[in-house]
């Protein structure tokens, strides 16, 4: 099964940035058929898991994923699933 990679410990601390990967994979995901995202924000203070929430919220970005959920193991990993017809 493929799955695109996100990780944001590199760009941690540019808004643009994060929101430039996550657009990308998306974009990535989409394109390709690809069924699942890995976020990798990392533990940290949580800050840039709750960005990545909230873009995850957005209303032109919620309705092209189907589930996210966090990783049961893995405070700093959640996971984004897509589903094609």
């Amino acid at each position: 099964m493929a799955r695109i990679k996100v990780d944001l410990h590199d760009v941690y601390n540019n808004s643009y940035a994060i929101d430039k990967a996550l657009q990308n994979a998306f974009e990535e995901a989409i394109d390709k058929k690809i069924t699942e995202i890995e976020i990798i924000p990392g533990k940290g203070s949580g800050q840039l898991k709750k960005k990545v929430q909230r873009f995850l919220q957005l209303p032109h970005i919620k309705p092209l994923y189907h589930r996210m959920e966090n990783d049961s193991k893995n405070f700093g990993r959640l996971f984004v699933y897509f589903k094609f017809k």
